[in-house]
């Protein structure tokens, strides 16, 4: 918990440092740009699909007709689009974590260790390639089971768990692998997992939570669609905010478990390398008795 909390505040406090503030603008630019330019070309077009397939359901028909004699009177014009919004949450994360994860996360894992950790030895122990192609197969993985998971989230307490949960796990598996490639061998890497798999997946779960903030973003960008081109970029930074955080978490925790995983395998090698010397038998002669002297014969 102590090795937790230190690198939780350690991160916080490098979260306000100028060139990760000014790191988060490049992901931020480039989400916003995508984002922005398939709405303008895609979303209305997309959305009066959606609004036509809805408009297929008898049962939501009635849904909405007795929400519209409540008072919600527009309720049918922006439904399309919220639900729309809403099922762009997931692109929106995952796109923004592989961008965090690509553009940020070797920069600020290289401050981490400039900073604090400028005698540990870099190892080597992956590739960019191999980064991506875990990062790659994790968030197929995540995917997969959020997808799965969608019929759970109809019963309201999973709904507050499931997301997170996979969020969590999706950023523990791409972030410590990111925080450990330049400096730890394979093997240190998979023993750091084992030993520390508890932790780094507690860090992801916190991380996964703390993406939730902008739920809040896109709760207001539900309610009025108006905003989205506004709330979208702000959303978006949010979510850059969150995950450049936790990436400085994992490279804090993460490199701090290497540089005692290193002085403890040290210590182990040096017991090996130098065993106890044995004890030296010296054989000295035994004494001879002495003789007695002629005079004091008889």
């Amino acid at each position: 918990m102590g090795k937790l909390l230190n690198s939780f505040w350690r991160a916080a406090m490098y979260c306000l440092h100028p060139r990760v503030i000014a790191l988060s603008v490049l992901p931020l630019g480039i989400m916003a740009v995508l984002a922005l330019g398939l709405g303008y070309f895609f979303f209305w077009d997309t959305a009066a699909a959606l609004g036509r397939m809805m408009e297929s359901f008898e049962l939501l028909n009635v849904l909405v007709l007795w929400l519209e004699g409540l008072g919600l009177s527009q309720l049918r014009s922006v439904l399309a689009p919220a639900v729309l919004l809403f099922l762009s949450i997931p692109v929106i994360v995952v796109v923004s974590l592989l961008f965090v994860a690509v553009f940020m996360t070797p920069t600020m894992v290289a401050l981490v260790a400039e900073r604090r950790f400028a005698q540990l030895e870099r190892k080597k122990g992956g590739s960019m390639l191999a980064s991506l192609l875990w990062s790659l197969g994790s968030t197929l993985l995540a995917v997969v089971a959020l997808v799965l998971s969608v019929p759970l989230w109809l019963i309201p307490p999973l709904i507050l768990v499931l997301p997170p949960l996979i969020w969590g796990w999706l950023t523990y598996r791409v972030m410590s692998y990111d925080a450990l490639v330049d400096h730890a061998s394979s093997e240190e890497r998979r023993q750091i997992f084992k030993e520390h798999r508890g932790s780094l997946l507690t860090i992801g779960i916190i991380s996964g939570y703390l993406g939730a903030a902008p739920s809040l973003v896109w709760a207001s960008g539900a309610m009025f669609v108006v905003a989205a081109p506004v709330l979208v970029p702000l959303a978006i930074w949010i979510y850059t905010l969150v995950f450049a955080f936790s990436s400085l978490w994992f490279a804090h925790y993460t490199l701090d478990a290497l540089e005692q995983l290193r002085k403890k395998n040290n210590a182990l090698g040096q017991q090996i390398q130098a065993p106890e010397a044995p004890e030296l038998i010296v054989n000295t002669p035994a004494p001879t008795p002495e003789l007695p002297s002629p005079s004091a014969q008889p």
